[in-house]
């Protein structure tokens, strides 16, 4: 009877650990309230009452349409940040919490009524870890302040959080951002049309596409599939980067400019590396070697692939380039962070470039490696309307035809 017994506790016990880590959903609607179940049929009105909710293996599933979001709504004010949707639970190894756009459905959070005054807007503020955000678009991101600021769509202070399918655009502030966190991937999303005509005598100089720029230990952040088209800065940069940063199979154009081709600031397609104005004794010691792979520049206003002043060498792999002002400009900088040299210590292998001007600039190519590279060659016109087609129903690219695709 005793032996009845203690197997009867333990199976229940087994029963009652396996509902616990039983994966369960929940569904946020235009139409929700946040006193309802966040059933199907009853959902929640915001994803603050669904995080609340959410536990790791969780999803929370987008219905379509607009989320307007209000002032009132902004989860933290720390500083000079407002962060209006804070995602701060996190999720656990193997069981991230998904926070994803129902069955194809067109979800859309507009932030452009968001405007508090002497705060930068962080949109979507992720400081959890283990996190999956999909499918969904962020639009109207606004900028108040007119000293030198910026505001920023979607912000990533967490680690292994994967950021997919996401399309950042028609605001003011930089799409996807990250000073930390490490193991993320940032993977088909797309930034455009984001230019601050407000802050910084109004130049746009703040508005990237992506910019990640991990502190020490921020390992292993990499972009994948992604695009980056009319920023008003840079389409990539990763200026003050303490560890590698990876683009790989990515797509930057048009950016410092603005819609109608008006030029705005930098205009670089992929900045990798550098540190500014840094003293060289608080430089990263070693200086990390970022990888870009198999990515596309065409038509930025400043160079398409840019090493920006860094004072080590980089990566640059299968990439194709063509009608930037220079295509690849690899100037570098001496240990001393102050003195301007052309780049040392790339390796290029595989890169290619249309008939232009300035196909290769600003690099000591007696000092680094290049092989099987084709620079200057005639290429036939692209039809530029496949820069900006829709993408494939899985998230990658439009198709290119060669020898734009690589």
């Amino acid at each position: 009877m005793r032996r009845t017994h203690s197997l009867t506790r333990l199976s229940l016990l087994l029963l009652l650990a396996a509902l616990r880590t039983a994966a369960a959903e929940y569904f946020v609607s235009t139409y929700g309230r946040d006193t309802e179940a966040g059933s199907m049929e009853h959902p929640f009105a915001t994803l603050r009452r669904a995080q609340e909710a959410a536990r790791p293996g969780d999803t929370v599933w987008l219905r379509g349409g607009t989320y307007t979001q209000r002032e009132e709504q902004i989860a933290r004010r720390n500083k000079i940040w407002a962060s209006v949707i804070l995602l701060d639970r996190s999720g656990e190894p193997g069981r991230p919490i998904r926070y994803a756009a129902y069955g194809g459905e067109r979800v859309i959070f507009d932030f452009s009524a968001v405007r508090p005054p002497g705060f930068r807007v962080s949109a979507f503020h992720t400081t959890g870890s283990w996190l999956h955000l999909e499918g969904f678009e962020i639009t109207g991101v606004q900028v108040t302040l007119t000293g030198h600021t910026q505001s920023i769509c979607v912000e990533n202070a967490g680690s292994h959080n994967r950021f997919e399918r996401l399309v950042m655009r028609d605001g003011m502030a930089i799409g996807y951002y990250s000073t930390r966190g490490a193991n993320n991937l940032v993977i088909h999303c797309d930034a455009c049309r984001n230019d601050d005509p407000v802050s910084d005598g109004g130049r746009g100089g703040n508005v990237d596409g992506f910019g990640c720029h991990p502190a020490r230990g921020g390992t292993n952040n990499v972009f994948r599939g992604c695009r980056a088209w009319f920023n008003s800065d840079d389409g990539y940069d990763c200026i003050n980067a303490h560890e590698p940063v990876v683009f790989e199979a990515c797509w930057a154009f048009w950016n410092g400019f603005g819609p109608g081709f008006e030029k705005r600031a930098d205009g670089n397609g992929f900045k990798a590396g550098g540190y500014g104005s840094t003293p060289a004794e608080r430089l990263p010691r070693p200086i990390p070697r970022h990888a870009v792979r198999r990515c596309f520049a065409f038509g930025n206003k400043a160079a398409g692939f840019y090493a920006n002043h860094h004072p080590g060498g980089c990566d640059w792999i299968g990439n194709t380039a063509c009608r930037n002002a220079k295509d690849f400009s690899l100037l570098g900088r001496l240990a001393d962070n102050r003195t301007d040299v052309p780049g040392c210590g790339h390796l290029l292998v595989s890169n290619a470039t249309c008939r232009g001007r300035m196909n290769l600039v600003n690099i000591a190519t007696n000092r680094c490696t290049l092989t099987e590279n084709r620079f200057g060659e005639a290429w036939p016109r692209l039809d530029e309307r496949l820069l900006t087609a829709p993408r494939a129903p899985d998230g990658s690219l439009p198709a290119l035809p060669p020898p734009f695709a690589r």
